[in-house]
């Protein structure tokens, strides 16, 4: 029995996925939240072997990297699963280097959720066969055969000291995927703030577009 906790911000998201899983008698979903303390804290009382999780939460949540961080760090027995509605080749490589177990378009059907559960319930990575065709320069991250040697084994890389806490903060939400209007009504703060911040991180790190960005972070890793 692989026991299971649901992350995501929309309720009838969680709820589809909870009926469906109801019907597999080897997954059993201990707990569903909207939140990532309502998580954290429901991991800080029952553990879980497999966390499904949006990549993107809610405006006031934190990003979605950081909390797959958050979970290896708190949680050593916990697998990630990422369920996402973008799965460019730059968020599936991140998330597998922040430490995911697999990435999920949301667009799939129930079954090929399943079978990813079972997946990295056993300690394997999952990735979807059109997911593959996409990342042939990231192939090294897939080729370990001890996926939790290659994790423990992983150095966080900052991108650069001189980035203020504020510059790494929006390079984390865009990397996610979301754009300046959403990172400045996540924070609270203007849309021509956000992108001032972010053009100054990138001046910073001798960059000048968004492919540069993600080229950058696969090569020296992402903002702590």
């Amino acid at each position: 029995m692989h026991t299971i906790m649901l992350l995501d911000n929309h309720e009838m998201v969680r709820q589809g996925i909870e009926l469906g899983l109801r019907k597999e008698p080897d997954l059993e979903v201990i707990g569903s939240f909207g939140t990532s303390r309502e998580l954290l804290d429901a991991l800080g009382q029952q553990p879980a072997d497999v966390v499904v999780m949006d990549f993107t939460l809610g405006p006031s949540d934190i990003d979605g990297l950081g909390l797959i961080q958050m979970l290896g760090r708190r949680f050593k027995r916990c697998k990630v699963l990422v369920v996402s509605s973008r799965c460019t080749r730059a968020t599936v490589i991140l998330a597998l280097k922040a430490g995911s177990f697999g990435v999920l378009g949301k667009t799939e059907h129930l079954t090929e959720l399943i079978v990813a559960i079972r997946t990295v319930a056993q300690g394997r990575i999952y990735l979807q066969r059109c997911m593959l065709s996409v990342l042939r320069e990231g192939e090294s991250v897939l080729a370990r055969e001890n996926i939790k040697s290659t994790l423990e084994n992983a150095l966080p890389v900052r991108l650069s000291g001189a980035l203020t806490p504020r510059e790494q903060e929006v390079l984390r939400c865009f990397l996610d995927g979301m754009s300046v209007n959403s990172i400045a009504a996540k924070f609270s703060r203007s849309a021509s703030t956000i992108s001032t911040q972010k053009q100054s991180a990138y001046r910073k790190l001798g960059i000048r577009t968004d492919s540069e960005l993600f080229m950058f972070t696969k090569q020296f890793g992402r903002p702590d």
